[in-house]
């Protein structure tokens, strides 16, 4: 424990101290705000139907652009920048495991990931303040909303984390991992489009849309959950062995 909470303070310092971190969560904070701005321009309007969550999280395509550009650019220097400058062999020539150093650096990458979110809780605040013109927030949906998002935005960094491992290049491992993620992003359309019951059914199950739509509904469904642990925790596993099989060469 001590060795990966170690290795955990040196990657948050690293985020911390660099400047593309600190574009990436402006970015980030500018794109959430402006989509929170239309959303309380609609509420305004009088609009039948709108709900919070559903606007900010499930049917924003704004979430969708922060988290398709942070997360890879976020995970893109955790191996890949080791790489190139030299000191990735120090860092396994070293008394810890191959499992603490993925485990290390993928908590610096969420945990800086979770701070850029603290900010939002703002809006809650802010649309208590509507309350007299619209009907309050409802705090079940929107709790259901953050844990969505943890849970996307985990899988997300996890798909950058194996990518950030398998090159050198820090621009590759960006490209590449949002390639995936937006590969990801855009079959979760297939239940909307599909015509066969059955791929529409398997469509909605992997579908990260239809389940932020739940979440932002406050509907806290086991099965994306599952999902999404399992799949983060696969590729975790994945990227533990191709960094066990340098040991190899």
């Amino acid at each position: 424990m001590r060795v990966f909470l170690t290795l955990w303070r040196r990657e948050m310092a690293q985020y911390f101290l660099s400047p593309i971190a600190y574009v990436t969560a402006f970015f980030f904070l500018v794109i959430m705000g402006f989509s929170f701005w239309m959303l309380v321009s609609v509420m305004l309007q009088g609009a039948a139907g709108v709900t919070v969550m559903e606007e900010l999280f499930g049917r924003s395509i704004f979430f969708w652009l922060a988290l398709l550009i942070s997360a890879p650019v976020l995970s893109m220097r955790l191996f890949a920048e080791e790489k190139r400058s030299g000191t990735m062999e120090a860092l396994l020539t070293a008394p810890v495991s191959e499992v603490a150093v993925v485990l290390a650096k993928y908590a610096g990458a969420l945990t800086f990931f979770i701070v850029m979110w603290l900010p939002t809780a703002s809006y809650a605040v802010i649309l208590r303040g509507f309350s007299p013109q619209t009907a309050p927030p409802d705090l079940g949906p929107m709790a259901a909303g953050y844990v969505g998002a943890f849970l996307v935005g985990a899988f997300y960094l996890a798909v950058g984390l194996l990518c950030s491992v398998l090159t050198r290049n820090q621009v590759i491992a960006a490209i590449s991992t949002f390639a995936l993620l937006l590969v990801c992003f855009l079959s979760g359309f297939i239940p909307y489009l599909a015509r066969v019951d059955l791929v529409r059914d398997v469509g909605a199950y992997f579908s990260s849309v239809q389940h932020m739509m739940d979440f932002s509904r406050g509907a806290l469904d086991t099965r994306p959950v599952v999902l999404y642990v399992t799949a983060t925790a696969w590729l975790l596993f994945a990227t533990v062995k191709v960094l066990e099989s340098r040991k190899w060469k």
